[in-house]
């Protein structure tokens, strides 16, 4: 095997796993025995090795002993760790791209958020990928590559969070607005508005998730 075709094969099989892993088809805990899963996904143990040390790089997976991989569990002390991370980060982006980013590119989608629904799932695959439009313009934004690496990582454990908090239409219409206020602020140059929009949604964010999983926040 080249070393082209390995790395797309080892590519491949990240991608499939990251998002098992963030759909909740693997579960926490499970386990990813190399010989079960490299026969599943049609490869090699070298791209499943390669893969798997990624994952872990990433946190989703860890080793309970030299054989062993095991999907990482998530807790309400892992939330609010990352809520933690989260809003360092998202709060320092939100004022960068106040100051760097075009106002029309966030005038544009805070008109969007403006009219977005939430009713159907339709409508909420809709508004996730709205969301993903968002970070997107943020990151261009901010011309930090290494603020933006942070912030990819974050969300991709994000993407787990959401699928274990149980669906609150309510909550989820609220977020609608709290993201057309940060565009709005964005696209205002408020850098300061910006912030604590950015500070003022993750804590209702993070209050309704707690709340989901019935631990107090």
């Amino acid at each position: 095997m080249s070393d082209n075709v390995g790395a797309r094969a080892s590519d491949r099989v990240y991608s499939t796993l990251l998002t098992e892993i963030q759909t909740g088809a693997l579960a926490p805990g499970a386990v990813l025995a190399e010989t079960e899963q490299a026969a599943r996904l049609g490869v090699s143990r070298t791209p499943l090795r390669e893969a798997i040390a990624r994952l872990a790089a990433d946190g989703l997976v860890q080793q309970t002993s030299p054989r062993v991989t095991v999907v990482s569990p998530i807790d309400a002390d892992d939330i609010r760790a990352l809520f933690d991370l989260r809003g360092a980060l998202e709060e320092a982006a939100a004022r960068l791209a106040a100051r760097r980013g075009d106002p029309g590119v966030f005038d544009a989608l805070a008109a969007e958020f403006a009219h977005a629904s939430v009713d159907g799932e339709a409508a909420r695959d809709a508004y996730y990928a709205l969301i993903a439009r968002f970070d997107a313009a943020v990151d261009a934004a901010i011309g930090n590559d290494y603020l933006a690496a942070s912030l990819r990582t974050v969300r991709t454990h994000l993407v787990r969070v959401r699928r274990l908090a149980r669906y609150k239409p309510e909550r989820l219409a609220r977020s609608v607005d709290e993201h057309r206020v940060i565009a709005e602020a964005i696209a205002a140059r408020d850098a300061e508005l910006a912030a604590h929009a950015t500070h003022v949604h993750l804590k209702l964010a993070l209050a309704s998730i707690l709340d989901s999983l019935e631990v107090p926040a």
